[in-house]
């Protein structure tokens, strides 16, 4: 076997052109699943909210359900797509152990959206990405693979499979061909998932939590020299979260790249993309349409939505995540390299909703892209992961404010929060971590630190009064952080006027 050439990521950037592509699946919040009465929640016991017809049991027929389909349309409209005045489902035939008819009811060759597209900014440039087709369908079952360390089935002793997912309707969003990119294609791949998630939160049709899997994105790489036909792709399944998306495509490039130089060739395959080390692995060999033998769903009639229900919907869509980030913006008085910090650390809509919860946008921005991202980053994990709620945040911001607290403590509060310890009133209250601003007591420590720093007080007296720092540092100190420290600079020039 050959050894495989190990380049850095400028190096394969600068060798080869990469193409990528997305195929994101999103679990809708519809009440019930897709062709059944099964509910839908998140978390149930398994194989709970199962019935014949999820579980493709002799003699159960489908009834599609209507409040998916209008949703699949309203996504579409959000992505600029023409919407087929005519479709019909399709079964998809593949066996896996998760899938509990043998097929998966999907729609092929007439899907409801075609053509669309999403623009995304990616360092002040508009890029715009290409829809190829949304359609709608149904998800698979889940299976888990115990008794092993990485939770996947090689080294488990047995592995378990879960139909509560069986059946609920996936909207699944399939990109064309994103070539040009260059050395910004992981980037723009995740600016792409993190519009598309929020134009999607915005329809009110998903939660679209990536960390519970109801929206799943598989990644798809290739590279080709400059001036050659595109290479063989592989596609990364399930990536599920937005520094994942950036991180799969770079692996792959690299890897790609690797193989390439090296005079190999690039297998077109699933691969699994693995948190721990941000490096892809082998899956399976890719099949191709042909091998799914697609057919006509013989149980479901074809899909016709009205012209005018079609307009009806479109008229009611909401202000679309691009409108109201240009309109908040404005009203937040953010500067353009102030907005693309915001979005670069994925942190609009926190703090969209932090203001909504009584602070400033100033304040907000302060803790998410301070103290919060901070944490964030040496732990590895997203900002709306963290357990920390924007309601939380204005809260903490709120203490400050009253004076109850000052920014020093405010950051003790929120590790608190952070740790599972209550909100920051209750962390505040348990740790005693108000701060100490009554007046007698501040006059006592003042007058220590006088006594004790002779030389300094000298300073003031004469009036050089920047000198009274080191005093208001001294009772700091002597207060654990715990006093105010506006009110302890004043007692001192006070005092020693």
């Amino acid at each position: 076997m050959s050894t495989v050439t190990q380049l850095s990521y400028d190096e394969a950037v600068a060798r080869f052109e990469p193409v990528i592509g997305l195929e994101t699946h999103v679990e809708l919040g519809t009440n019930t699943k897709m062709f059944c009465g099964c509910p839908t929640e998140f978390g149930a016991e398994p194989n709970t909210q199962v019935c014949p017809v999820c579980l493709g049991l002799p003699g159960a027929l489908p009834v599609a359900n209507r409040a998916a389909i209008e949703a699949t349309i309203r996504i579409g409209l959000a992505l600029n797509c023409s919407i087929a005045p005519w479709g019909r489902f399709a079964r998809k035939n593949y066996f896996y152990p998760d899938m509990p008819k043998n097929f998966q009811i999907s729609q092929y060759d007439e899907p409801l959206c075609v053509d669309g597209y999403l623009e995304v900014e990616v360092d002040g440039e508009l890029v715009r990405i290409g829809i190829e087709r949304v359609h709608l369908e149904e998800d698979t079952g889940k299976t888990l693979h115990v008794g092993g360390a990485t939770g996947r089935i090689h080294g488990a002793t047995e592995s378990l499979v879960d139909y509560n997912r069986a059946g609920i309707p996936l909207v699944e969003i399939v990109t064309k061909p994103v070539p040009g990119t260059g050395a910004r294609a992981p980037q723009i791949a995740k600016a792409y998932v993190t519009e598309l998630r929020d134009v999607i939160r915005s329809l009110g049709v998903s939660d679209v939590r990536m960390e519970q899997g109801s929206m799943r994105c598989d990644v798809n790489t290739s590279l080709n020299r400059p001036g050659e036909e595109w290479g063989t792709r592989t596609e990364t399944k399930n990536v599920n979260s937005l520094r994942s998306v950036e991180r799969a495509v770079r692996s792959e490039i690299i890897r790609q790249a690797g193989v390439l130089e090296s005079g190999g060739t690039i297998v077109q395959e699933t691969r699994h993309f693995h948190e721990n080390t941000g490096e892809t692995t082998s899956g399976r060999s890719k099949e191709t349409a042909t091998d799914y033998r697609y057919f006509p769903e013989p149980d479901l009639v074809p899909l016709a939505p009205a012209a005018e229900w079609i307009a009806e919907l479109k008229a009611a869509l909401p202000e679309l995540p691009r409108v109201r980030r240009q309109r908040q913006q404005a009203e937040w008085g953010f500067s353009d390299l102030d907005m693309q910090s915001v979005l670069n650390a994925g942190a609009w809509e926190l703090i969209e909703a932090t203001v909504a919860a009584g602070t400033t946008a100033a304040a907000a921005r302060k803790w998410w892209l301070g103290e919060l991202a901070r944490h964030a980053n040496e732990t590895d994990t997203e900002l709306d992961a963290l357990g920390v709620s924007p309601e939380a945040v204005a809260q903490l911001q709120g203490l400050v404010d009253a004076g109850k607290i000052n920014d020093k403590l405010a950051r003790v509060v929120l590790e608190g929060v952070i740790a599972g310890e209550g909100t920051p009133a209750e962390v505040v209250a348990a740790r005693g971590l108000e701060v100490v601003s009554d007046e007698g007591a501040l006059t006592k420590a003042v007058d220590e630190a006088i006594v004790a720093n002779p030389d300094i007080a000298a300073k003031v007296r004469d009036g050089k009064v920047a000198a009274a720092g080191a005093l208001v540092g001294a009772v700091m100190k002597a207060t654990g952080g715990k006093a105010d420290a506006k009110t302890v600079r004043e007692l001192v020039i006070a005092r020693l006027s």
